[in-house]
């Protein structure tokens, strides 16, 4: 009838409309630090079933087809893609990029959770030297990590020491070791906004230790990663979403003409 084939083109119209969002929002973070794109992954939705195939008929031999419609389609998820992002050279000495699996630790107000993660290594100094994250929030690191107010320099190591030049001495002091997380499965992860991400029941649970250490990335100082976002690959994703909308837009109007028609037929 052509009641469902309006209803298997409205679900695929709604689901489009969630893919070209998903889409949007990849591209508009083309230029965030430490992004990860998503894919939306769609799903079929239940069929009538108006003629189940292997049935016996009447000369006793099993029917090979049977007669199943399709009910449309649905998003089943979005699933982020933790490939790594290019790095993008600063210099600046507390911009850090992870090469590697794991996630840097900040500490966030208790009403969102008490500790996020991040893979964006743009770092600052607050008022009590404390390196936070250089956003307008500054949250500060985790384990917290104070610089002497007597530094003139800071360094940071491939396994996360952050070492500082005090005035008058020529021997850097350690200050801090940063430590990752890592998480059995990282595409469980909730999105936050801000860069950040919070632990879920399907990310299991953080796994800390210092950079290098068992699967972990290491940290290389002056750098920052980019988002991992293909514009080429999205743009591709864009207009094949566009040209599904416009078919689906096409099988409306078609079933609207056929129902029309119906209608006329009393006339």
């Amino acid at each position: 009838m052509a009641m469902v084939a309006l209803e298997s083109s409205a679900s695929g119209l709604s689901a489009l409309n969630t893919s070209l969002d998903v889409t949007a929002n990849n591209l508009a973070n083309l230029n965030t630090v430490g992004f990860k794109a998503s894919r939306t992954n769609f799903q079929d939705l239940l069929y009538l079933h108006k003629a189940q195939p292997g049935v016996e008929n009447a000369l006793g031999d099993r029917t090979p087809l049977g007669i199943q419609i399709g009910l449309g389609v649905r998003v089943s998820s979005t699933q982020l893609d933790f490939t790594e992002g290019a790095p993008l050279t600063t210099g600046r000495p507390l911009d850090v990029q992870i090469k590697g699996q794991g996630f840097l630790q900040v500490q966030v107000p208790s009403e969102l959770g008490t500790t996020a993660y991040t893979r964006a290594g743009n770092l600052s100094l607050n008022a009590n030297r404390e390196i936070v994250m250089a956003n307008n929030q500054g949250y500060r690191l985790q384990p917290s990590i104070v610089i002497d107010a007597n530094a003139t320099s800071i360094s940071i190591d491939s396994n996360g020491r952050v070492y500082a030049t005090i005035a008058g001495s020529t021997d850097p002091q350690l200050q801090g070791q940063i430590q990752l997380a890592t998480f059995p499965n990282p595409g469980g992860l909730l999105q936050m906004g801000e860069n950040l991400y919070a632990e879920t029941a399907g990310s299991g649970p953080p796994l800390q230790g210092e950079p290098g250490t068992d699967n972990r990335g290491t940290i290389m100082q002056g750098f920052l990663e980019n988002s991992n976002v293909d514009p080429t690959r999205e743009m591709i994703d864009l207009i094949r979403t566009q040209r599904a909308f416009e078919f689906n837009s096409q099988v409306v109007r078609a079933a609207d003409d056929a129902l029309r028609s119906v209608a006329q037929l009393r006339r």
